[in-house]
């Protein structure tokens, strides 16, 4: 782990970028070209196709949300900090309408939803991008959430009216204000770290993935009883505390390309990769309210992307508590 560790450090930015870039995309693609050959392969006992063919679902979803968080981050390394803003940004936006889709809403909620997609998010990561991270941090959790229930009661619509603005408020803090935070990584000045904070990105970004595939393949192969059966059968403590060890070794395996040593990296990915976990049970309960499995309609989300919000609900936990804690420790 060491050599690795120095291994890296020694290594230029450029190097960096592109030793990850072999590394990551071909990993990627070994991963893929595996799944599709065992798409393609024959079972004689249909139970166990079928088993088979739910198990290559899943593995599909999570290959094509890899795919897509890799690519936002070598497009927004490439292109600059306000290319990755306006991504993240949009990721945002189709997040927050599929949980809004799916909870329905009064004609008198249209002024705050017009304000939550048209106002709210394009504010928040403009602070974001500003750099000005004593405003956007309390601008949803304070102005945002005393604004909003106001609008929708200026529509004199009392009915269920709690209920709504939890909703819409909850929506809130997941798709935009969680997600912004991942972005605002870019924007940190890490004493001595000039210029490579996007590697900072790649490293949330890897460990929480890592982390929830780790987690979920356990699950299917360890079998404990379920924690909560209610809203999850398959989270146990056991998977859980796998998933957030092997994603916390792999970030520590990444320290050379953080401003931390192994041993602090470890730390900062368990604290990410807990809070990403949890939060993605969090999310289980709130899809079993709607009664729903997924975000997207019939497996279908409406932003054609199989569920969006299902792959970035984790990262979306982890990233406030991962931006803070580094933000923390470096006093910057």
């Amino acid at each position: 782990m060491f050599q690795m560790y120095y291994y890296l450090k020694n290594l230029s930015p450029t190097q960096q970028v592109g030793m990850l870039f072999v590394i990551v995309f071909g990993v990627l693609l070994l991963a893929s070209v595996g799944a599709f050959l065992l798409s393609v392969r024959e079972h004689g006992d249909e139970a166990r196709a079928d088993f088979w063919r739910k198990e290559l679902k899943s593995l599909d979803a999570m290959l094509r949300t890899s795919w897509l968080m890799v690519l936002v981050f070598w497009i927004g390394w490439a292109a600059g900090d306000w290319v990755a803003l306006t991504l993240f940004a949009m990721v945002s936006f189709f997040a927050l309408r599929e949980f809004l889709t799916l909870s329905p809403t009064r004609l008198g909620d249209h002024r705050s939803l017009v304000l939550a997609f048209f106002v709210v998010l394009p504010v928040q990561y403009a602070l974001v991008g500003g750099g000005h991270f004593d405003m956007f941090t309390v601008f949803i959790p304070v102005y945002v959430f005393l604004a909003l229930p106001l609008a929708s009661a200026l529509a004199n619509d009392p009915l269920r009216f709690l209920e709504r603005s939890a909703k819409l408020q909850w929506g809130i803090m997941v798709c935009i204000y969680g997600m912004s935070h991942v972005p605002a990584i870019l924007m940190l000045k890490f004493p001595g770290y000039e210029g490579r904070s996007a590697f900072m990105v790649f490293f949330l970004v890897a460990v929480v993935q890592v982390c929830m595939v780790t987690q979920h393949i356990a699950a299917q192969r360890m079998r404990r009883k379920p924690i909560a059966p209610a809203i999850s059968q398959s989270f146990n403590w056991d998977s859980w505390g796998l998933g957030v060890l092997v994603g916390s070794l792999f970030g520590a395996l990444l320290a050379g390309i953080t401003p931390w040593v192994p041993g602090t990296a470890f730390a900062a990915a368990f604290i990410a990769c807990s809070a990403g976990a949890l939060g993605h049970f969090v999310m289980k309960a709130l899809k079993r309210d709607r009664g729903i499995p997924n975000w997207g309609a019939e497996g279908q989300s409406v932003t054609g992307a199989g569920g969006l919000l299902d792959r970035v609900d984790g990262l979306c936990f982890a990233a406030p508590v991962f931006f803070h804690s580094a933000r923390w420790y470096f006093g910057v």
